[in-house]
């Protein structure tokens, strides 16, 4: 029972944090809530994902990989077993986003589609910070940190540590500090 209650927090912790993250208010009105529980695929995707660590958990066998299949065949995203995510991760456009290994993702991390963190080799995962933009076709690869606030360029691909705050782009990705705005 007190998994059950666990998961039902979880939950609505996600779905307050994808409609914070949607442009929905710092503290949203119920009904934009109740409405990111029924339409948005990333409730519903964070929702497997949260089931299958409560699987994993609680020993519950098969359940785990039938809840993976899933997720793959339905929205074409695939989650490794240890990867750690955050509250709030939205998955703009989750197909062809992986996420493998022992990655870790912060929350409200916002993957813009076709992604890659993580390595097919064991030489380590990427940490993802809180609040960062993963754009289009952007891989993440070995063991590297994405510093919180970092937005990752379209099809760039991110093999170095990235500061705080930093726009990368290109291939190997370049971090470049955003220019402050004149007064």
């Amino acid at each position: 029972m007190i998994g059950l209650v666990s998961l039902l927090r979880q939950l609505i912790k996600d779905a307050v944090e994808l409609t914070r993250a949607r442009g929905l208010g710092k503290t949203p009105e119920p009904k934009n809530v109740v409405r990111q529980v029924a339409t948005n695929d990333s409730f519903q995707l964070l929702t497997l994902v949260r089931l299958r660590e409560r699987a994993r958990r609680y020993h519950v066998p098969g359940l785990n990989h039938v809840l993976r299949r899933v997720m793959t065949a339905v929205y074409g995203l695939e989650v490794g077993n240890e990867v750690k995510l955050g509250d709030g991760i939205d998955f703009v456009h989750p197909v062809g986003i992986v996420i493998g290994g022992d990655a870790k993702v912060g929350d409200r991390v916002r993957f813009m589609g076709s992604n890659t963190v993580g390595t097919a080799k064991e030489n380590g995962y990427p940490t993802i910070e809180d609040d960062v933009t993963i754009g289009a076709g952007a891989r993440i690869l070995g063991p590297i940190r994405v510093g919180r606030g970092a937005t990752i360029g379209a099809n760039a691909v991110v093999i170095r540590d990235v500061p705080e705050g930093a726009i990368v782009t290109g291939i190997p990705g370049v971090a470049r500090m955003p220019k402050e705005k004149p007064e």
